[in-house]
């Protein structure tokens, strides 16, 4: 492993859980530390921007300066000595990052009280680090409770092994947020807990292999940071958030099949979408409360059981909000995230040729195949039923996902002419099976007489509006298959 590489996985947790960790690790010698760190950064945030942080840390008298850049479980890493309490803008690798002069001011603090325990554990050297704190900045507060598993030497697959027997012990939670960003999101303010997945930067000569662990990294992050959102504030944004990075990632899998097995991608895809189904009620509720039931709320003569419908709605979005936290708080849920983790970092994938080709032409021909299936399913459809309609818009949405990931490779223009077209005929189509999936959706509430009406007023004037989005869809889909790709 090079020097400067940090290989770490981190996991959530609850501060009565820590014992049960301790007491589950290997034996080792123990040393407890009071860690003071400062995060540093220039006022337009440069550094966080380059996805990079930057801290002084101080104990026991000694400070060392250390910046990271990455994301996922393989980071750079650069540390040093220093004297002073600000960092040294001339160690490196920051006279590459930063123009002269730039000003480097605290962003926030973060004190820990870590106990930590290193040990041989199979073939591999670990680093065991039991956090309990908190990053603050001005009158911002966030507490800290993690731990982390260090690979100082020896194979990964040791820290996935590791990781699922700890696991076993207490509830573990792979998270991807590092301290660093935890006091980023503190400094951002609220309305950031229900994170989108940033886009992806991949370089001409990247291969396969390192473009798809990239892609699906963002995506499992995405998945980890909406998870904890939603078991800390069950709500809609959460929910749609952790379903698209569910989707992502097959999506990923899908568009990387032919690098990775298909053996090996089958159990995965079916516990993905074991999570994206149980976000589906909550998120078909979502839609009808926000696009069919506010608009109506808002007209000039409401129905008089609209209030009663709002408060059957309201009551169903809370259970199905419940329902979906649960599973993302399951031991199912923390097992799916360690074993795609594991398998997306040391599976057996990594190893064939396909991997190592370079990514440029196995998108070009990833995005044609895509194409094709979206053209073969947009000519079922036309003239279909309801579920032709659907497979055309998941055909869809596998297509604008694998653009979405590989955009950076193309001219931002064409991408963007092309995304355009792609979310018309996703917006028609999303608003078609939202009014398929209305009905039986409604079927389950148990509503009075008055809001019963109100539903079935509903339910008739999108029933008007529906000859208009089968035009609209087929308009776009025309358009869609006429259009060149990236």
């Amino acid at each position: 492993m090079p020097a400067d590489r940090e290989i770490e996985l981190k996991f959530a947790c609850g501060p009565g859980d820590l014992a049960a960790v301790l007491a589950a690790a290997p034996a080792g010698d123990d040393e407890t530390r009071e860690l003071i760190s400062v995060y540093f950064d220039t006022p337009d945030r440069m550094l966080q921007k380059a996805g990079a942080s930057l801290r002084v840390r101080e104990h026991l008298g000694l400070r060392t300066q250390t910046l990271k850049r990455g994301q996922g479980l393989v980071r750079q890493e650069y540390e040093a000595p220093i004297e002073g309490l600000a960092p040294d803008p001339a160690l490196e690798p920051l006279p590459s990052m930063l123009p002269d002069g730039a000003t480097l001011r605290p962003a926030f603090n973060v004190r820990v009280s870590r106990r930590q325990r290193t040990f041989r554990y199979r073939t591999a050297e670990i680093e065991l680090a039991l956090d309990q704190g908190e990053v603050t900045g001005g009158d911002r507060r966030s507490a800290i409770c993690e731990v982390e598993l260090e690979l100082k030497s020896g194979p990964p697959v040791a820290l996935f092994a590791l990781a699922r027997e700890l696991a076993a012990a207490a509830p573990l939670y792979l998270a991807f947020d590092s301290k660093a960003a935890r006091g980023q999101a503190l400094m951002a303010g609220p309305g950031h807990a229900d994170a989108k997945s940033p886009e992806v930067a991949l370089v001409g000569d990247a291969s396969v292999g390192e473009a798809f662990q990239a892609v699906a990294r963002r995506a499992l992050a995405q998945i980890a940071a909406n998870a904890a959102a939603l078991r800390l504030d069950p709500g809609p944004e959460a929910v749609h958030q952790l379903r698209v990075g569910a989707r992502r990632l097959r999506s990923a899998l899908t568009t990387f099949r032919p690098i990775l097995g298909a053996e090996a991608l089958d159990p995965l895809k079916a516990e993905l979408r074991w999570l994206s189904h149980a976000c589906d009620a909550a998120r078909n509720l979502d839609v009808f409360a926000e696009e069919r039931l506010r608009p109506a709320e808002l007209g000039a003569e409401p129905s008089l059981g609209l209030a009663a419908l709002r408060k059957a709605v309201d009551a169903a979005r809370r259970a199905a909000w419940a329902e979906a936290a649960e599973a993302a708080a399951s031991a199912r849920f923390r097992t799916l995230m360690i074993d795609a983790a594991a398998w997306m970092e040391t599976g057996d994938w990594l190893d064939g040729e396909a991997a190592a080709a370079p990514i440029a032409p196995f998108a070009r021909r990833a995005l044609k195949r895509h194409r094709r299936k979206v053209a073969k399913r947009g000519q079922d459809a036309r003239g279909g039923d309801d579920a032709a309609r659907h497979r055309l818009r998941i055909e869809a949405k596998t297509l604008r996902y694998a653009v979405d990931a590989l955009a950076s490779l193309y001219s931002e223009r064409r991408v963007r002419r092309y995304v355009g077209r792609l979310r018309d005929l996703q917006d028609t189509l999303g608003a078609l099976n939202d009014m398929a999936s209305a009905k039986p959706m409604i079927a389950t509430l148990k509503l009075t007489p008055e809001a019963a009406f109100a539903a079935g007023e509903l339910a008739g004037l999108a029933a008007a509006g529906r000859a208009r989005l089968l035009a609209q869809a087929r308009r776009a889909l025309t358009r869609l298959t006429a259009a060149d790709l990236p």
